[in-house]
């Protein structure tokens, strides 16, 4: 008898000992841009939510991802830099005429391949009830679906913002906008799992065009005065909701009792559509001028729906204004509130912290990046790599002889920046901390630094295999891709 009761105390003892891990909340917006969050500078777009998240968390300054979607979702959901999956942008390497440029793009994926472990199977294997509701865009028929990747339930939808499909086929009300509709799912995800551990996705399709919203928060946004390249009401519009979006998420925590025990992160896909006009903007081929003046959206010449300044350029290159993204977490009595992050940090790194967070078994593929649960527990601790990679081996057009980017890569080692653009070999040296518009390229007056700079990329290069664009000879057989779906996709 006594035995048997010092078993079940000690049985009692284990079980408190081990408390519930956290649930994790990852929600993304498309084509938000850096500031276009009230508290990330700008003073015209209201994000009371996101702010009100960021002063009970804390800011990630100096986050990176693609400079534009699938790439970005890819290297989130695999933990790979596109040099290993293959997926560099948005469709095939067709959806821009590069016949008269130097060099042939290397051949895109557009379907993260089915040989890597997404991070929803990984959690899923600890335990976690897996969710996913939003825009998808690395593969949605047969097996690249969410749905048969590690998430129990998926619901995928993008393209409009009224009058939307879902995959599957999934009714709603009639005018319902499809911010709030994600929402709801998500809210009544959290609610019917609130007693186990989960995994929330919730990638949002606002702030994309076509820009579309509610009418009656475009109407709030009409008499404002716009500020510094923001003035547009419907966009502001756009990011009202998936504001609002964010607040009902955190108001279902709160309300369940959950929010002590989440980590809520929220972040964007790549850079807002803006910041191309000016002398640091689109590069324009000779004999072009004028033309592609009625271009709408990223296709403007100098045009956009928002501005990224004081970063440079915008969705669909990679100086800051395209790369670098809001960042917010929230881990209740773990993050700082109100604590800010300068390291730079990119979408390879979120894979192995949300391993770490969970205890969740590692994937079959290598991991490209490292654990951020360090910098959220000490905003100034030091991570074990110091340096951040990007590898663009292709073009992204901006109307008739305009590019957002000719193919180039970069490394970044705290604040310095270098570029190489591989059309030419020309270097571009940046430090982020003295010039965050990357004005003043310093590759010329600081040789040395741009020597040693350039001989990592280059070893990170060999390191991962990367491919690299070859001399345009359209005679030439394409070259081969690596695993997975290749195809022309609308961004």
């Amino acid at each position: 008898m006594k035995s048997s009761l010092l078993l079940l105390l000690a049985s009692f003892t284990v079980a408190v000992a081990a408390p519930r891990p956290p649930n994790i909340i990852f929600i993304m917006a498309d084509d938000l841009g850096y500031t276009d969050v009230a508290c990330f500078g700008s003073k015209y777009y209201e994000t009371p939510n996101l702010d009100r998240l960021a002063a009970q968390g804390m800011k990630l300054n100096s986050h990176h991802h693609c400079q534009n979607c699938t790439p970005t979702r890819a290297a989130l959901m695999s933990g790979q830099y596109g040099a290993r999956t293959g997926v560099y942008t948005v469709g095939g390497i067709d959806r821009f005429d590069w016949s008269k440029r130097p060099l042939r793009p290397v051949d895109n994926v557009t379907d993260l391949p089915l040989d890597r472990d997404i991070i929803a199977k990984q959690l899923k294997a600890a335990g976690y009830a897996t969710g996913m509701f939003g825009k998808w865009h690395i593969g949605e028929r047969g097996d690249f679906h969410p749905g048969k990747r590690g998430f129990d339930e998926a619901i995928v939808s993008a393209g409009v913002h009224f009058n939307f499909n879902t995959s599957p086929k999934v009714d709603y009300p009639k005018g319902q906008y499809l911010a709030d509709f994600l929402t709801d799912k998500a809210v009544d995800f959290i609610t019917r799992h609130k007693e186990k551990p989960f995994f929330l996705y919730l990638p949002h399709f606002g702030v994309h065009s076509p820009h579309q919203a509610k009418a009656e928060l475009i109407e709030k946004f009409k008499p404002k005065p716009g500020v510094g390249g923001h003035s547009n009401p419907t966009y502001a519009a756009m990011i009202a909701s998936v504001d609002e979006s964010v607040g009902r998420v955190m108001k279902a925590l709160d309300d369940l009792k959950l929010a002590d025990n989440t980590v809520l992160i929220f972040t964007s896909d790549n850079g807002g559509v803006g910041g191309y006009s000016g002398p640091n903007g689109l590069l324009r081929e000779p004999g072009t001028e004028g033309k592609g003046k009625k271009a709408k959206g990223a296709d403007a010449d100098g045009g956009g729906v928002t501005d990224n300044a004081p970063l440079r350029s915008g969705k669909g290159s990679l100086y800051e204004g395209g790369t670098r993204e809001p960042f917010i977490v929230r881990w209740p009595g773990v993050v700082k509130p109100g604590s800010k992050c300068e390291v730079p940090t990119i979408h390879v790194d979120i894979f192995p912290t949300l391993l770490e967070l969970t205890g969740a078994p590692k994937p079959r593929q290598v991991l490209d990046g490292e654990s951020l649960v360090k910098l959220f527990r000490d905003p100034a601790a030091k991570l074990q790599r110091d340096a951040i990679y990007q590898h663009f081996p292709g073009y992204l057009g901006s109307g008739p002889g305009l590019w957002r980017t000719t193919p180039v890569s970069l490394i970044q080692v705290g604040d310095w920046k270098l570029m190489e653009y591989l059309e030419d070999g020309k270097l571009e040296l940046y430090n982020l901390r003295e010039d965050i518009g990357e004005a003043k390229n310093l590759a010329q007056a600081m040789p040395d630094k741009a020597k040693e700079l350039h001989a990592r990329l280059t070893a990170w290069r060999k390191e991962v295999n990367a491919p690299m664009p070859k001399p345009n000879k359209p005679s030439e057989a394409a070259p081969a891709a690596p695993k997975g779906k290749k195809g022309k996709k609308k961004e």
